[in-house]
């Protein structure tokens, strides 16, 4: 077993997960929606990025750009959240939680790419 795809594997779906936990619950409701998770996702996925660097296949540039597109709807997930609870006026009510939430689903669905991108790969690796 290669230590190293294990811990890239590792931080792909953990990065799924994380991000999955965020983004489940009623979209405008911030109870549902914990800010600590948000961050987690984002540092995991950064993680992630970083672990797909060093591949310089197809698979690894596709691999790559699912992950920057993650990063970035995380990103501007938390600059939306930080706008919201710091700048606004109204604060942080359902509208600016959904579009909060929606964000996170963009970056889910990049990462669910990133998964099945892996999964492709590791059973093409077997034939």
């Amino acid at each position: 077993m290669n230590f190293e795809k294990v811990v890239f594997g590792f931080f792909i779906i953990l990065a799924l997960t994380l991000n999955f936990g965020f983004f489940l619950g009623e979209i405008d409701n911030p109870a549902h929606h914990n800010v600590y998770e948000l961050f987690a996702a984002i540092v995991v996925n950064l993680l992630a990025t970083v672990l797909k660097f060093g591949d310089r296949t197809q698979t690894g540039a596709l691999l790559l750009a699912t992950s920057l597109v993650a990063v970035l709807q995380l990103f501007a997930a938390a600059a939306v959240w930080a706008y919201a609870v710091n700048i606004s006026a109204t604060g942080l009510d359902a509208m600016m939680m959904a579009s909060i939430v929606s964000l996170a689903g963009g970056a889910m669905l990049a990462n669910v790419i990133s998964v099945i991108l892996l999964i492709a790969d590791t059973v093409n690796l077997r034939r």
